[in-house]
């Protein structure tokens, strides 16, 4: 009995001191203080969950939601004015989460087959590897048969799309320099944005088997490259390979092609954007230390579009997110596409009985071209100008009831620097041609750009050296504002439109509201996809007939003018305007004259760009710069000086 008892008050002290140690383990911390059926019980929730699935290599969104999902317990994900910003249910409801059941791709991916089924298997591992990633390089790590389409809808790791693990398990020694969704992976090992004595790796090796550590491609642009840098090769009109390659997109490298590299502003600056406050990054563990800062995984793009047909088919394509979580991500987008891409600056530059001479300034304000990715995206530049009655003058851009564009031109509407008349509009797009140089939606067939004159980045420049994979074509040589700025120099990142309208007489006020308009699927780059059929291109062509196809707003400038119609005469005979200038443009008319210098208030010489015209001078002071300015003008041999005003 006493053998017994001495055996048992043994085995109690055994015990406390597992419990003691297993205390201060926890406390250290490196486990939890729950078994894994308690965590399972603790985080079960409704239909819109996400799946919990670990295959060979990776794990499902649902398995790292375990404890980077949302805290029952309020405290872990949560901001310092106790709002959930758990990176589960942000990622759940965006573009990158749904990759792999967007309706749009599945449609063009048949497409692609269909004008080309010899090259399925091709076609089928290029796009996949970036719309399913885990399926797909799954099945390439373990040498089974090429993932494929036809997998697709029953593979759960694959219609996870761009997973938790899509880009936190990347290789950082591959991140940036492989391409065209060439994919590496550490199959035990997960990144982030800590340094490694800030993380305590024995949670996660514990319950899930990965070691988390730093990845410096995590804070940085590379760990976005592998898939948003595409190039394809090029077939001919019977499916032969020609040798050439086509860029399809090249968002990394045209983020390369600009300042902001040197400014460290990375992707995640704008799509993952980063808060101060201290964040517990797991849930059930409160011995956590708070980490700073974090970054939000809204992923917001611009494709407004796409969100609202995903959330109004989220039943029928089995996506695990919320019609309020497809609200919060639409919110963000709306909110990326209207602040954050595209500054835009109307203003009357001169006016006389016949023209209104009108200037639309555009200034990408993105880390790359806007728009950018995926070829069929386009943004419209449109002017209505309209008298105080209502009635209009002029009007550019408008849509039929197709959602197309008004005076759209066949095969493609050209760049323009000078619109006259109302059946021309401004663009900004890719245009793929094939090998016969004719226009073509299918990727496969695509050679060279016919046309890309989208809105460049600003500190672009055709002398970088990934300028070959980020180049403009199709805008002219005469354009000389486009990307330049008023002394020549590349790199402003924007574009000057000129509308010169027709008043045929009409003196009174004009109202002029410019828009710019952005369209991800218009209804031209459907046309060849809808001339075949399967089940996924007729099933989104019966989602796209029932959309609201229409372009989103990205921003808008109105302008009233009521001059009476011809610009007032100065002094001398000469005549300035506008006067005060928003841009530093100035037109000076009158008799013949000379420029003899510029100098601002403190009387320091100003270097300003000088274009004689017929009508007299077009003088380009500092761009942006506001302040009074004195212009020293010889006119009929008399030398005046005339004051002027430029606005911010």
């Amino acid at each position: 009995m006493f053998r017994r008892r001495r055996l048992w008050v043994l085995a109690s002290l055994a015990v406390l001191v597992l419990l003691f140690a297993g205390w201060k383990e926890v406390t250290t911390p490196v486990k939890g203080p729950h078994s894994l059926l308690e965590l399972a019980v603790l985080r079960s929730g409704g239909p819109d969950d996400l799946v919990v699935l670990r295959s060979r290599y990776f794990t499902t969104a649902g398995r790292c939601a375990g404890c980077h999902g949302h805290d029952p317990q309020g405290v872990a994900s949560v901001d310092a004015m106790g709002r959930d910003v758990n990176v589960a249910d942000d990622w759940r409801s965006t573009m990158m989460a749904n990759s792999a059941r967007d309706p749009f791709f599945r449609a063009k991916l048949d497409h692609e087959v269909l004008v080309n089924p010899g090259h399925q298997q091709a076609i089928e591992s290029t796009c996949l590897s970036c719309h399913a990633p885990l399926g797909m390089h799954e099945q390439r790590m373990a040498d089974w048969p090429p993932f494929t389409a036809a997998m697709l809808d029953t593979s759960t790791i694959g219609l996870d799309g761009v997973s938790c693990l899509a880009c936190h398990m990347q290789n950082p020694d591959s991140a940036g320099t492989l391409f065209t969704g060439q994919l590496r992976f550490d199959s035990a090992h997960v990144y982030g944005p800590y340094a490694d004595d800030q993380i305590v790796p024995g949670v996660m090796q514990f319950f899930v088997g990965f070691t988390p550590g730093f990845g410096q491609h995590l804070v940085d642009s590379r760990n976005c490259a592998g898939c948003h840098t595409l190039i394809t090769s090029t077939l001919d009109l019977s499916g032969n390979p020609t040798g050439d390659q086509f860029v399809e997109q090249a968002t990394y490298h045209e983020w390369l092609n600009s300042v902001y590299p040197a400014q460290d502003k990375q992707c995640n600056t704008c799509h993952l954007p980063r808060i101060d406050d201290p964040i517990i990054l797991a849930a059930e563990y409160i011995f956590l230390a708070p980490q700073t800062p974090f970054g939000l995984h809204h992923l917001a793009g611009g494709n407004v579009f796409m969100l609202e047909m995903l959330k109004a088919h989220r039943q029928q394509l089995g996506i695990p997110a919320t019609e309020a979580q497809f609200d919060s991500t639409i919110a963000r987008t709306l909110r990326m596409l209207q602040q954050s891409s595209v500054q835009l600056d109307l203003q009357v530059a001169a006016r006389d009985a016949d023209t209104a001479f009108i200037h639309v300034d555009l200034t990408n304000l993105t880390g790359h071209k806007f728009p950018s990715g995926y070829p069929s995206r386009r943004a419209i530049v449109q002017v209505v100008v309209t008298m105080p009655t209502g009635d209009t003058l002029f009007a550019s851009g408008l849509m039929d009831p197709t959602y197309e564009v008004v005076g759209h031109d066949t095969p493609y509407e050209p760049h323009h620097d000078v619109i006259t008349q109302p059946g021309q509009v401004q663009l900004y797009e890719m245009v793929m041609g094939d090998v016969n140089g004719d226009v073509t939606t299918v990727l496969e067939r695509a050679k060279t750009p016919l046309k890309d004159n989208r809105l460049v980045p600003l500190g672009f420049s055709s002398g970088h050296p990934v300028y070959d994979t980020t180049l403009v074509a199709g805008v002219p040589a005469s354009d000389t504002d486009f990307n330049r700025d008023a002394f020549g120099v590349e790199g402003n990142g924007g574009d000057r439109v000129r509308y010169h309208v027709a008043l045929n007489g009409y003196t009174g006020p004009i109202h002029i509201a410019a828009r710019v308009l952005f369209q991800p699927v218009p209804p031209g780059w459907n046309q060849e996809m809808f001339a075949y059929s399967s089940a996924r291109i007729d099933s989104f062509r019966t989602m796209y007939e029932n959309a609201d196809a229409s372009p989103t707003l990205v921003a808008e400038a109105l302008v009233t003018d009521d001059r009476t119609g011809m610009a007032e005469q100065g002094r001398d005979n000469v005549t300035i305007w506008p006067n005060p200038s928003s841009d530093g443009v100035v037109n000076v008319s009158g008799a013949p004259m000379e420029l003899l210098n510029v100098y601002d208030v403190s009387g320091k010489a100003v270097r300003v760009q000088v274009q004689r015209q017929v009508r007299g001078l077009r003088i380009q002071l500092p761009p942006r710069t506001p302040g009074t300015y004195l212009l020293h003008l010889r006119v009929a041999g008399r030398d005046i000086v005339e004051r002027l005003t430029v606005t911010q």
